[in-house]
């Protein structure tokens, strides 16, 4: 068995294999699953550091467009009645996120919080070209800054 995995974790890395795993990583780990994507940047950079800025790019894309299907499931859950409508906390962070509108979704890569902003943009009905503008940036400098913390880190 422990050959078996570490062949297609090997077969993963390859840079034409690599990217696509990555993006789908980084796509999942942009919706409400607790999947994490930096370790498989981290990684495939470890293997193949020529791949830096391409990794980096195919990151913040796959999450971006799970941070953008987060956003479509909020908008369509705003057809349904949320039992929580006028709970203290509910109203305060609804206040708060039609205050800064869609520059709260630069707050997209946040752990815990992050995916769930996204989806009650879209519940909101906030603009989505701006909410994923925003996500954009802010999932880029993450993965940006954290790659390269790691790797100053982790050096070789």
């Amino acid at each position: 068995m422990a050959a078996w995995l570490e062949s297609l974790l090997a077969l993963l890395a390859l840079p034409q294999y690599g990217l696509s795993t990555l993006f789908v990583a980084a796509f999942v780990s942009a919706t409400l699953l607790p999947v994490g994507s930096e370790p498989a940047l981290f990684g495939l950079l470890r293997l193949n550091p020529d791949l830096f800025w391409s990794a980096v790019f195919v990151a913040t894309a796959g999450n971006t467009l799970g941070g953008a299907l987060d956003w479509w499931m909020g908008y369509g859950a705003h057809q349904v009645v949320d039992k929580y409508r006028h709970s203290r906390s509910h109203v305060k962070a609804i206040e708060w996120l039609e205050r800064l509108g869609p520059k709260a979704c630069l707050l997209a890569w946040l752990p815990v919080i992050g995916d769930p902003l996204c989806a009650v943009a879209g519940w909101l009905k906030m603009s989505f070209w701006p909410c994923v503008g925003y996500m954009v940036v802010g999932k880029f400098l993450r993965y940006l800054i954290m790659t390269m913390a790691l790797l100053w880190v982790f050096p070789k």
